[in-house]
């Protein structure tokens, strides 16, 4: 991180820091600096100084109301990807798409193999640990561990559309025919430039190849002591 504002260094070096000095008086949450307890106590108080000018709508933050104006108002995606045509209103999902180039995954699971490019999928995967099943059909009152699971069981159990349409390419089933169009061009399209495996020299220029490809070095102990016989996977 570089900045020519001190100001601006000293914002960002918080961001590292462990330190939450800021107390909320209505709840024991804290936080590091005084903006975030502000945004944080307006969630309290329901008050919400961000305005949009071109609708009703207001936010607790600057930052929720600009991703609003992107997404129904101007539609600018100001964040774009210089490996592919991929550009995203929020830089946050602009690092997470980077990570499917790089193969990077940020986020390991502490009692297993497991890494996510993204903190959520991490704590997804985490339920499969705990056996916390926090869905629950309100229909038969059957519980998943995962919100797309539940889904699943939703239409194919008790929806009138069930999933009907079948991939051509593997398994999966869709309930809607534009489900199935997305689904074959993110993962079986062709891609001009192939995604290299960071594990071996294997590419491929289909993600449900690679992705398929990854799943066979998820127990692989790749990383050899040099002093003895112990090997890991991380």
């Amino acid at each position: 991180f570089t900045s020519v504002k001190l100001s601006s260094l000293r914002r960002h070096l918080k961001t590292h820091s462990d330190e939450k000095r800021h107390v909320c008086h209505l709840c024991p949450k804290a936080f590091r600096t005084a903006t975030l307890l502000h945004n944080h106590v307006n969630t309290h108080t329901g008050n919400k100084p961000h305005k949009c000018s071109e609708c009703d709508t207001a936010f607790v933050t600057r930052g929720e109301l600009s991703r609003h104006r992107r997404y129904k108002h101007t539609l600018e995606k100001p964040f774009k990807c210089t490996i592919c045509e991929y550009s995203s209103v929020e830089a946050s999902k602009m690092r997470r798409h980077v990570r499917s180039h790089t193969g990077e995954r940020p986020y390991p699971c502490p009692l297993c193999s497991y890494a996510s490019k993204d903190a959520y999928k991490l704590k997804r995967h985490m339920l499969t640990h705990t056996g916390e099943k926090r869905y629950e059909c309100y229909v038969c009152q059957t519980r998943f561990t995962q919100s797309g699971t539940m889904k699943i069981h939703m239409l194919q159990k008790h929806g009138e559309n069930a999933p009907k349409h079948q991939c051509p390419h593997c398994s999966t089933f869709l309930s809607r025919k534009s489900d199935l169009g997305v689904h074959l061009r993110n993962l079986h399209s062709y891609m001009e430039e192939a995604v290299k495996c960071r594990d071996c020299e294997a590419a491929f220029h289909e993600r449900y190849a690679f992705l398929q490809h990854r799943k066979t070095h998820r127990n692989e102990k790749r990383f050899r002591c040099a002093q003895c016989s112990c090997t890991c996977n991380q």
